[in-house]
């Protein structure tokens, strides 16, 4: 394995039921390089982002092989300092009376339910205000969960993903359920997140959500990667037009991506 990669997977086949969800897999993420994922439903993301986490691993066979930070077994506690994760099922998983702070504070624990029996040192709780003062939250951290608006909650749990510091960040649809505002706020985290070192790894079906800092994207099809490469080569009308089954423009500027019906 390269020294600069945090994953590599190796002619990995992943089953969901009877079906294989990723077939003969194969790919390298590295430090350093922020990725955007994307395809359509049943593309294999969702199988890819456990994979990432260390929520599944693949079927054992002769030649496969998925290692995360260099290593073939690890422990989800240890992956927890190193990779943070936010999807947007998250949201869900905390009740509304819950304290925003302890939406945060529950990431050390590694638990989603109520964190107030428990204890925290002090360099706990101040890694847990920094993570909330870079994303803007701080003063709302006394508020009910329950009471924030969609993208504040979802600020409050990126900040439980930053709380370990760890290098990789893992976004999984991000801007699901948020509003014009709230979707433009998020992608100036995640902008002001890649320029600041952290390894973005952007799940998504949009290459409209897809920030300027991220150069490389990958296209997913049936288990397989369809395409790998520089965005701008990746996302091209005639590959899009044929993955997504209808004829596609797509326009840059600045380095964002905006994909239309053509004609």
């Amino acid at each position: 394995m390269q020294e600069d990669c945090f994953l590599e997977i190796r002619g990995a086949t992943v089953w969901r039921g009877e079906t294989p969800a990723l077939r003969d897999f194969s790919l390298q993420l590295r430090h350093g390089e922020s990725v955007a994922i994307l395809g359509p439903n049943g593309a294999g993301k969702s199988t890819l982002l456990k994979l990432l986490t260390g929520e599944v691993r693949p079927e054992a066979s002769p030649g496969t092989v998925c290692r995360l930070f260099g290593e073939a077994l690890w422990s989800l506690e240890e992956l927890r300092h190193r990779i943070g994760v936010v999807m947007p099922e998250d949201v869900a998983r905390f009740h509304p009376e819950e304290l925003a702070r302890d939406v945060v504070l529950s990431s050390l624990r590694g638990a989603f339910g109520r964190t107030r029996d428990m204890r925290f040192s002090k360099a706990e709780k101040d890694a847990a205000d920094r993570a909330m003062a870079r994303l803007g939250v701080l003063g709302l951290a006394g508020r009910d969960f329950g009471t924030l608006s969609s993208g504040e909650r979802r600020r409050f749990l990126i900040a439980r993903a930053l709380v370990h510091d760890p290098p990789v960040l893992v976004l999984d649809e991000p801007s699901t359920a948020l509003d014009f505002s709230a979707g433009m706020g998020l992608t100036a985290v995640m902008r002001e997140l890649a320029d600041h070192g952290h390894t973005l790894v952007l799940v998504t079906h949009h290459p409209g959500e897809i920030p300027p800092e991220i150069g490389r994207v990958i296209l997913l099809e049936r288990g397989r990667i369809r395409a790998d490469g520089h965005k701008r080569k990746v996302l091209a009308p005639a590959v899009l037009s044929d993955l997504f089954g209808l004829p596609l423009r797509v326009a840059w500027s600045r380095g964002w991506c905006e994909v239309r019906p053509a004609g």
